[in-house]
């Protein structure tokens, strides 16, 4: 017993003092109290002094461990239930060491045996789980056996406590007696937890002890995302995403640092759960019975959300904590803290009953910090639990939607049952709309019940009056949802008209050049400006609906409080204690956000139904039959992944039967007549086929495709080519007869699905035997996927140099590749770079010809290719890559020149098969048609001899390629926008500069956009603000003061009562507080309707300051960009510009507004919050410090992280989409080549990618909310401490407590808003990065009155030492050329492409920088002209036709100047009169967007007809002929000679033909002219430049 002795006479273990006898043991060791404490230290000294040593050890050594190695973390079993108990163990500690203190100040004397145990007890506890942590992560379960003894040791000490209490009548009215046994139960639960580690892991007492690997997810160090394997602390907290975090600030966080998704998230394995759930309710009964989404997605995501509602409930029952604990803080301070009661004393020391701790100050204090603690932990975890549960789902969808799009049958694509945009739709929309409902779910039950509890407790606190103020909540709810519901309307119309807007600003973009060249922009501009209005006046519309909302929400709670005090007050004459009042007040803060969430929620389930039901619609959609020769087993990849659940090579690479062919024999071989028995690769019989309606479309075909030899279809447009191949692939629905595959040799059956999936080069041997059945097919229509060229082309085969160098050759890209910027390795597709047609369709039939494809279908190849390409082509790529191959080849075309080339011919005619043979058996037995066949070849002959100009088609799109890249030599803005902001920062490799770059907020940014809003929106903005929360807060003091007063009077009132018998006196007193009441009531009233109003005023400015800032940027924008030179639109992508017109124009429009409202809103109440707080209690500013520091650094760390998560997430999810859109779009061909299985897992590969980046996208959000919502509860904590510890009037401490709490709620919301607002600036930063661009100078030198009305009325030009070009820091294009051209001369100007024809052309309208020289016309220098009269007199006819969608009135005439007769003679003169006469409308007729229809040629005439329309003196053709066919050709240059006959012509010629008749030819190169005569003369000279070209065109 030496540790006993009296240490020191103030300071002793049994206390000192009164009971001396505390140190006797003469009834036995065990009877003596505190013995029995002090053997309850033995255990906690035990475990502290083994574990130590061990944890030292362990911790020195584990410096060395790296970072991310987390292969060995392994949870033993029962980790949860472990941490759990744990944690509750640490409370009880807690308890009873405040328990132990509050009795030793009743006592008055020191007792540490009451409270030093509890404290070690907590050591212990801490250590222990520290401990298990560490062993847990190094695998060495041997080490446990100390912890098991420690608590089987301290199961007994605290038993034997337990014992001797019930012996002496401790019973559960005393606290400590509920405490000791809360301890035996808990120490026993975790020696129950002990004991089954080891029955499960066997480590000890066992002869085998168990080996166990860690999880799959965890081996892959690929991994990163680790929330479901960390500890439960570090899961609640989210401690794990430290690291990746604060790391963000160093370098930003890129798609490598996020990893991989864990098995059990990704989209393959949700997909399984999904389908599986959605299969089993086809019963056998009823096969045909549609399985319900909802049911399936129950079954599947049920229990994870049942998880999450309980966290929620558990949160919000919590959440009740908050009031509860202030009222109580609040009484107790009223109310003295020594009202006497007995003292029960057993073993000499006294007991303290179970209520008595409640009452305690601080105690309340302190479990009103660990219930915030608590409540914000669940709430958090519901929240991610729910996420997760969305996100897996949206995975499952996807691939669902996926694996459907495969299967869709053609008929319903073409006939439109199912287009793109409802696909896109689909996986864009609705998808998200499902994964929003499963987020917000858990509110739909939570909230009424939280609401239900709101108001009982109110009721409990106030009486009837608070049913009043929640019935005024709950009231104003169906407002809520009303304005919810209008802002959905308004926000479809405002998409409406920016669609509009949109679709006119593209056709500007596109044809920019056209505009300026015809003076239109302002015409055009104009139109969007007017569409903009209409937008405008939708958005200020959705600005009002907004501010509503938004002032609902702050006035709401205002109103319910008002209403309720008010109602107290007649109701009892008095107003509310202190206690209730601010009960009351914190109660309805939190019931406001229930209530103003359940109007979104149900919004999004109204959706979420609507989701549902379409994805169902989609889901039964009609699918491609199975009864071609598809009959094989649709490819493997997600069926496959169930027997190997989680594999990612779920693909089976070597499934011999991969591709099974019909069941069926063929008896049909058999009766084959001896001639036919050479080998037919596919073989149609009485084959009737249709697209879906049930009329045929091809009707009684019988054809064969006879192995290794080149088929051709031909037939006139329409006649059902394109169908038949489609219909041997078995997209077309059989209505009879069918189409037959014949089988492969045995020998080759073995390297079936031999394509190999990997990139790995395959052996020679299954190179050489070729995979069949799958078709290598080239459609009429290019489709290109979003990759690099070489991709493009290699379509998921093995790369070969050789084989793709050939076919690179036979379709002649190489050129094309020589202008990409990137070579093959460029980005082409929808969001690559734009290539032309006949660049598209080359690449395509590249991709046929790559694949290693027995059978070769090519749909009309040639469509979109000159001639040369064509030939070249036909001969090296058709007869010599593929004939060498021996592979079968069907060819639909109608180059007719090519049927000698022919093994076998089928004709076709109105969807049936006119003539089948080869071209001798046509010749013989078919003679009409031979005939007929050769009269077209001579015509196509004819057309051959023409078209070898130099200057072909293929030249001009090459030209267009350069032109849209030699621009970028001067400024190399190729890849991304956003370069700007990184190229400063890339110089300085210190690393702290950039860091401080990326954590910056960017001031400027928001300053220009708040300036572009008006100084006086600004201005109105910022001081109603700050009155509206000066009142709110004034309005609470109010209350503080009102209730205080009250409270104090009362006091006062009754002891009056109580010493004076004389009532009259009394009744005095009471009617002076009556008249204060009413004073204090009134002033309440006056300030709490000042308070609602400032919320109205509030809400309006922001929002207005957004709709008129989103005004001004937009309409600068549009100014700016149409007055842009036109080198401005060379160097820029048009998706760039397009992108500051749709996307950030729509962030400006409807993003900004509400964050910036919400920030500031935020901040200020914070702000005002720490304020009251601090002048209540000042004591409160020294903790506030480092508060503040860690704030700072949390939302600066997250700030950093969340922008690089968010870019992530939005850059995945392109991809994505655009992979579904153009599955959707290439369907027959995927199909066609046997491709499902890649695309699918392509899919899956971009699913998970996008939701690894969005689940840490809101994992960040968790960690930043569990961090911001702990430092809240820190300042509650503080705040209590600090007003409990000044002892203030109970009013004031109350009123510090209520706006503590709102503290917690708010603080995320101000580093979220933070982190929202500058990604949202960042659209505004790019705006403004064009502003800056300047306009081409539009004044000129001269003003317009100088200028004759009819100049230039003679059409005079001299050119003199002219010097071109594009830019001050590009070469010059034109170098002094001089040219005198007479009134009405017709002059040709011609030369190789790049020789600076169209430099020329351009000059004349000032569209380039002349440096040097002039040009004048009819004696005025065109430099000093204005430009729109300097564009407005001259005519150009360009290459390109570019039409605007309207009527063909606008397009020939926006203006709206000219008389119909006019138009119709240019109709006229253009060929075009009778076209137009015959459509509806005549002029007034539509013209769809770009003039898709009506034909190329018919676009360049109308092109003609419009520059006919401007009578002006020049006309200048710039290769406007290059699309016509050379009969209508020719009538124009006729007509153009006869109604120009006065006017000056200038031809640059596309074909030299076309300038032989002018009257002087102007040859070009390399920007100076070499020859200038007339034609007559130049054809003389022998070796002249002409002669040559003129040469090459004969």
């Amino acid at each position: 017993m030496e540790e006993m002795k009296p240490l020191d006479e103030g300071l002793s273990f049994c206390g000192v003092g009164i009971n001396i006898s505390a140190y006797s043991v003469n009834k036995g060791v065990l009877k003596n109290g505190c013995f029995v404490d002090a053997l309850n230290l033995v255990p906690h000294v035990f475990l502290l002094f083994f574990t130590f040593p061990i944890l030292f050890i362990g911790w020195g050594s584990q410096s060395s461990k790296v970072q991310i190695h987390h292969n060995t973390w392994l949870h033993f079993p029962g980790h949860n239930m472990r941490w759990i108990l744990t944690f509750s163990l640490l409370f009880v500690h807690v308890c009873e060491f405040a328990e132990g203190i509050v009795t030793t100040k009743i006592m008055e004397t020191n007792n540490l045996h009451l409270y030093m145990p509890a404290f070690i007890g907590f050591v212990a506890a801490t250590t222990s789980v520290v401990y298990y942590h560490n062993i847990e992560t190094s695998n060495f379960p041997k080490l446990l056996l100390v912890l098991f003894i420690y608590w089987v040791l301290a199961f007994i000490t605290k038993s034997i406590k337990l014992w001797k209490y019930v012996e002496n009548d401790v019973g559960l009215r005393h606290l400590r007696f509920c405490i000791t046994a809360l301890l035996v139960i808990l120490y026993g639960l975790l020696m129950a937890v002990e004991i089954n580690v080891i029955r499960v892991r066997k480590y000890v007492f066992f002869a085998s002890p168990q080996k166990v690997k860690p999880p799959e997810d965890l081996q892959d160090l690929g991994v990163r995302f680790l929330q479901p394997f960390v500890n439960l602390l570090s899961k609640a907290t989210y401690w794990w995403m430290n690291p990746l975090i604060m790391g963000a600030h160093k370098r930003p966080i890129e798609l490598k640092k996020i990893g991989k998704l864990p098995i059990a998230m990704r989209a393959l394995t949700n997909y399984l759960r999904l389908k599986d759930a959605y299969e089993d309710q086809r019963t056998a009964e009823d096969p045909n019975r549609s399985p319900s989404i909802w049911r399936s997605m129950y079954r599947a995501f049920g229990r994870p959300i049942l998880l999450s509602s309980t966290f929620r409930y558990l949160a919000d029952l919590l959440g009740f904590a908050g009031p509860l604990c202030i009222s109580g803080i609040v009484k107790y301070m009223e109310a003295d803290n020594s009202t006497s009661e007995p003292m029960e004393t057993y073993f000499g020391v006294h007991f303290m009953s179970s209520a008595k701790l409640l009452q305690n100050t601080p105690v309340l204090a302190v479990l009103l910090f660990l219930a915030l603690i608590l409540q914000r932990t669940f709430l958090q975890a519901s929240y991610y639990v729910a996420i997760e549960t969305g996100i897996n789902l949206r995975g499952a969808l996807l691939a669902m939607i996926y694996n459907k799009i495969l299967r869709l049958s053609t008929s319903n694509m073409s006939m439109g049952e199912m287009t793109l945009g409802q696909i896109n739709n689909l996986v864009a929309i609705e998808t998200n709309q499902l994964m929003w409902f499963l987020f917000l779910c858990p509110n739909l039950w939570a909230m009424p019940v939280q609401i239900v509890m709101g108001v009982v407790l109110l009721y409990y606190l106030l009486g009837w009056s608070a049913l009043v103020g929640a019935s005024v909540i709950v009231l104003l709810a169906p407002i809520q949802y009303l304005i919810a519901t209008k802002l959905a309307d308004t926000q479809k119309s405002t998409l409406e008209h920016s669609t509009d807007r949109l679709k006119k600003t593209t056709e500007i973009l596109k044809g920019i050049k056209l505009l300026k060249l015809y003076a239109w922009e302002n015409i055009f501009s104009d139109s969007v400006e007017e569409t903009r209005g209409k937008e405008l006046t939708s958005l200020r519309t959705f600005a009002f609906y907004t501010s509503m909302s938004i002032f609902m929400n702050a006035a709401i709670p205002i109103a319910a409080v008002l209403a309720t005090f008010a109602m107290h007050y007649f109701e009892k004459q008095t107003c509310p204690s202190p206690s209730e009042a601010f009960a009351a007040l914190a109660l309805f803060h939190i019931l406001v956000t229930p209530l103003f969430l359940l109007s979104t929620v149900v919004k999004f389930a109204v959706k979420a139904l609507v989701s549902v039901q379409k994805l169902g619609e989609f889901l039964q959609s009609d699918e491609i039959g199975d009864d071609s020769w598809r009959n094989g087993d649709m490819p493997v990849s997600f069926e496959a992944g169930k027997k190997h659940l989680g594999m990612t090579k779920a693909i089976n690479r070597k499934e011999p039967m991969r591709y099974q062919m019909d069941n069926y024999e063929q008896p049909s071989r058999r009766q084959m007549r001896p001639s036919e028995t050479e080998d037919v690769a596919v073989k149609v019989s009485n084959g009737f086929f249709t697209w879906g309606s049930n009329l045929s479309t091809l009707s009684d075909i019988d054809i064969r495709i006879p192995t290794g030899q080149l088929t051709m279809i031909v037939g006139q447009v329409g006649c059902g080519k394109s169908s038949l191949l489609l219909a041997m692939l078995g997209e077309m629905q059989t209505i009879d007869g069918r189409v037959h595959w014949s089988k492969l040799p045995e020998c080759q059956m073995v390297h079936e699905g031999n394509i190999s999936w990997s990139g790995t080069e395959e052996s020679d041997e299954d190179i050489r035997s070729k995979n069949r059945y799958s078709v290598a097919y080239a459609t009429q229509k290019s489709w290109l996927l979003n990759a690099t060229l070489e991709d493009n082309i290699t379509f998921g085969s093995p790369f070969s140099k050789q084989r793709y160098k050939a076919v690179i050759d036979a379709c002649s890209l190489q050129p094309d590749i020589d202008l990409l910027p990137f070579g093959d390795q460029t980005e082409i597709g929808e969001r690559g770079i734009n290539l032309s047609g006949g660049q598209r369709q080359r690449i395509c039939v590249a991709r046929a010809l790559y694949q290693n494809t027995n059978i070769v279908f090519l749909d009309d190849p040639f469509s979109a290719l000159d001639i040369h390409l064509s030939d070249h082509l036909m001969q090296e790529g058709i007869l010599k890559f593929l004939q060498d191959d021996k592979r079968t080849v069907v060819l639909v075309t109608h180059k007719l020149q090519y049927l000698i080339h022919a093994d076998w011919i089928i004709a076709m005619k109105d969807g049936s098969i006119l003539r089948e043979g080869t071209l001798k058996d046509i010749q013989t037995h078919d003679v009409e048609l031979y005939d007929h066949w050769k009269t077209l070849m001579n015509r196509q002959d004819h057309e051959l001899e023409k078209d070898i100009q130099q200057d072909s088609q293929t030249t001009l799109e090459r030209k267009t390629l350069r032109r849209a890249f030699y621009s970028r030599e001067a400024k190399n803005q190729m890849d991304d926008e956003d370069e700007e902001e990184e190229e400063e920062e890339e110089d300085d490799d210190d690393m702290s500069t950039t860091t401080n770059r990326r954590s910056k907020i960017p001031w400027r940014v928001c300053w220009c956009y708040l300036s572009s809003g008006g100084f006086f929106m600004v201005f109105l903005m910022v001081s109603s603000k700050l009155l509206k929360h000066s009142v709110i807060v004034a309005v609470d003091c109010w209350l503080a003061l009102w209730t205080s007063n009250q409270s104090f009077s009362s006091n006062i009132s009754y002891n009056g009562t109580s010493s004076a018998v004389n009532i009259s006196g009394n009744f005095t007193l009471s009617g002076d507080t009556l008249e204060k009441d009413s004073y204090y009531l009134l002033v309440f009233i006056i300030l709490c309707a000042a308070g609602i109003t400032l919320c109205l005023i509030t809400s309006l400015t922001v929002e207005f300051l957004g709709v008129s800032a989103a005004t001004n940027l937009h309409h600068n924008l549009l100014n700016k960009i149409i007055h842009a030179p036109i080198r401005f639109f060379d160097i820029t992508p048009l998706g760039q510009i397009l992108n500051r017109f749709s996307a950030d124009t729509n962030i400006i429009d409807q993003h900004i507004p509400p964050t910036l409202e919400s920030l500031t809103r935020s901040t200020l109440l914070c702000l005002s919050a720490i304020g009251v707080i601090s002048f209540i209690a000042p004591v409160f500013l020294f903790p506030l410090v480092p508060l503040a520091i860690a704030f700072y650094f949390i939302q600066k760390y997250f700030r950093v992280a969340s922008k690089d998560l968010q870019d992530l997430d939005d850059s995945t999810q392109l991809p994505l989409l655009c992979h579904f859109s153009e599955t959707a779009e290439g369907l027959t061909i995927i199909r066609a080549f046997r491709h499902e299985a890649r695309f699918k897992q392509r899919m899956l590969e971009l699913t998970d990618t996008n939701n690894t980046a969005y689940l840490f996208l809101s994992a960040a959000n968790r960690w930043l909310e569990v961090r911001t919502d702990y430092l809240g509860a820190v300042i509650v904590l503080a705040a209590a401490g600090a007003s409990i510890w000044s002892s203030l009037e109970e009013g004031m401490v109350g009123l510090a407590l209520t706006y503590a709490l709102t503290v917690t709620n708010y603080l995320n919301w101000v580093v979220r808003n933070l982190a929202d607002l500058e990604v949202q600036m960042s659209a505004v930063k790019k705006v403004n990065s064009f502003l800056s661009t300047e306009s081409e100078n539009y004044e000129g030198s001269m003003d317009t009155s100088q200028v004759p009305e009819n100049w230039p009325h003679n059409g005079e030009i001299k050119i003199q030492n002219l010097c071109v070009r594009y830019d001050p820091m590009l070469k010059p294009v034109l170098k002094h050329v001089n040219a005198y051209i007479e009134p009405g001369q017709k002059v040709g100007i011609c030369g190789r492409t790049g020789s600076g024809k169209s430099s020329l052309s351009l000059a004349f309208f000032n569209m380039v920088d002349i440096f040097d020289g002039k040009i004048v016309i009819d004696g005025i220098d065109i430099c000093k002209l204005p430009l729109p009269t300097l564009r407005s007199r001259l005519s150009i006819i360009l290459q390109d036709p570019v039409l605007f969608s309207g009527s063909i009135r606008f397009n020939l005439d926006p203006e709206r100047k000219c008389t119909d007769d006019r138009l119709w003679e240019a109709l006229e003169i253009a060929q075009l009169k009778n076209m137009v006469k015959a459509l509806p409308g005549g002029l007034d007729a539509v013209v769809t967007e770009g003039g898709e229809n009506f034909s190329v040629g018919q676009r360049q005439l109308f092109c003609l007809a419009r520059a006919f329309v401007r009578k002006s003196s020049i006309l200048i053709m710039d290769e406007a002929t290059a699309s016509i066919d050379m009969a209508t050709e020719n009538i124009l240059q006729k007509v153009v000679m006869t109604a120009f006959a006065d006017r000056t012509v200038v031809t640059i010629a596309h074909r030299v033909q076309t300038i032989l008749t002018a009257d002087l030819v102007i040859v070009m190169k390399r920007g100076n002219i070499l020859e200038y005569d007339k034609p007559e003369t130049l054809l003389e000279q022998e070796d002249g430049l002409f002669t040559s070209f003129v040469k090459a065109d004969l």
